[in-house]
């Protein structure tokens, strides 16, 4: 019997292939990352023997227990809201932080990566919805989170993150994904020292070919991949 989260991914892949023409980009400009949260190891497993290498976690108690179980050879990405007293728990973990929106958190990050002598990479988690649901920084207060954050020795800035506002209809996405690039290309022309603005993380199962053809460089997938999760 055909493994289905391979075929999955196979599906997927082919989605983001056609994606990248519609937008006249390289299909390998653009990252597939498997969220994995409730998803017991060995389907992650099965996940990484298809080819998948960047996995993300939203909870930290479930990432320590996952992560030294699939061992070496796997990208971790925290992309879930962050507290700063759980921040000693993710720093050895994880390689990827999407979900700084605080300085207060990127000074944490910053002062047990230095502990431990690693550098983490960190993107800027923008609620360009203005949601009051959701974790985020307010566009209007990136640029000086960014130049905050981009005095901190351990911590590399690499760019932004954004969930859009839930709509049935992918389309619905597009106006948010157009305002993170937009504010992405204005952090860029100020030309910030340890800032690189390279990845935008948006997309998900149900918009990531959206995503896709406004410019995301990291879409996070994970229904798609494993199915409906359960109910926590």
């Amino acid at each position: 019997m055909a493994d289905p989260i391979a075929a999955n991914i196979d599906h997927i892949r082919e989605r983001i292939a056609r994606a990248a023409r519609r937008a006249g980009r390289k299909e390998e400009s653009i990252r597939l990352m498997a969220v994995s949260k409730t998803v017991e190891p060995a389907r992650v497993r099965q996940a990484v023997e298809a080819g998948i290498r960047i996995f993300g976690e939203n909870y930290v108690q479930e990432a320590r227990e996952k992560i030294p179980a699939l061992g070496p050879g796997i990208e971790w990405h925290m992309i879930g809201h962050l507290q700063t007293n759980k921040v000693k728990y993710v720093v050895p973990l994880f390689d990827w932080i999407h979900s700084v929106d605080r300085i207060e958190l990127a000074g944490e990050l910053d002062r047990r990566a230095g502990k431990l002598g690693r550098t983490l990479n960190i993107l800027i988690e923008v609620n360009v919805g203005g949601e009051a649901s959701k974790s985020g920084a307010p566009p209007q207060d990136v640029p000086a989170l960014i130049r905050d954050a981009a005095l901190l020795p351990h911590l590399r800035i690499r760019g932004l993150m954004t969930m859009p506002p839930y709509s049935e209809n992918p389309e619905d996405a597009r106006p948010y994904f157009v305002s993170l690039v937009k504010l992405r290309d204005a952090i860029r022309a100020l030309a910030i020292d340890n800032v690189s603005m390279d990845e935008l993380s948006m997309g998900m199962t149900d918009d990531f070919e959206v995503a896709i053809e406004e410019g995301a460089t990291i879409i996070r997938v994970g229904r798609a991949i494993f199915g409906r999760r359960p109910a926590r």
